[in-house]
């Protein structure tokens, strides 16, 4: 399956993108959001930031919490609604993660639901990471929620079909050199016409983050198999869920 190296920048900016992902379950995220803040225990008023925040809906809701939060995402589209819900605790950016963003700044960052390992190289995937790391205060904490590769590989659909307002997704999914390959063809029956995008996400593992957080000096406090904090488990846990922490010196 080909997949264009920056497939990203097109397909989180469409309009198919949130249409197919419409139906996440934000009373799942909801929940995870609390027992992170139950876990965690920031300060009121704590500095959070949100990686790939898409529209702002979990960012919104760290603020509605009393913290103050920034989110940053490269899609523009998705930049432009989240900024309809900015405030005083709550404000946007549209940027690239694997650039700087506000060194020795924030007490938490947030990296939710495989927003991670979107990048064609490891390095790449390194400068993303060292910027979650960078924008952390020392002793800051770092949260990535990525899917659980291997079980995921186990788990895969290979094909698809859904249906959604009249807009047919067409969904083909394979593991290839390491990565998960996602290939949508669209039809749009109102506008008789057609597209196709791709996804492509690396497979990594627990131990290709242990390494990688290694290499920002990240220490790896806990490790989640779940939304639900269950111990993590390589052949049977949905998620992989991080968290580090900074070093204060």
């Amino acid at each position: 399956m080909e997949v264009p190296k920056q497939w990203f920048k097109d397909w989180f900016n469409s309009p198919y993108y949130h249409l197919l992902y419409n139906n996440r379950d934000e009373r799942e995220a909801s929940a995870f959001i609390d027992k992170l803040v139950d876990y965690l225990r920031p300060e009121a008023g704590a500095l959070m930031l949100d990686v790939a925040c898409g529209r702002g809906r979990h960012a919104r809701y760290l603020a509605d919490k009393g913290f103050n939060v920034t989110g940053i995402d490269l899609s523009e589209e998705s930049i432009a609604a989240a900024r309809k819900l900015e405030n005083e605790r709550l404000s946007f950016f549209q940027h690239d993660m694997r650039l700087p963003f506000r060194i020795n700044y924030f007490d938490i960052v947030f990296n939710f639901f495989t927003s991670f390992g979107y990048f064609e190289t490891r390095h790449e995937n390194d400068n993303a990471l060292r910027t979650l790391t960078n924008s952390l205060k020392p002793g800051g904490r770092l949260v990535l929620d990525y899917l659980n590769s291997p079980f995921a590989a186990a788990h895969l659909v290979p094909n698809e079909i859904r249906e959604i307002d009249d807009v047919v997704f067409d969904i083909h999914r394979e593991v290839e050199g390491g990565k998960f390959m996602k290939e949508i063809r669209i039809l749009d029956r109102k506008k008789l016409f057609r597209t196709s995008f791709a996804e492509r996400v690396s497979a990594l593992g627990l131990a290709d983050f242990r390494e990688m957080f290694a290499l920002q000096k990240l220490e790896i406090t806990d490790v989640f198999g779940d939304y639900h904090f269950n111990t993590f488990d390589e052949a049977h846990s949905p998620r992989l869920i991080l968290i580090a922490q900074k070093p204060t010196s």
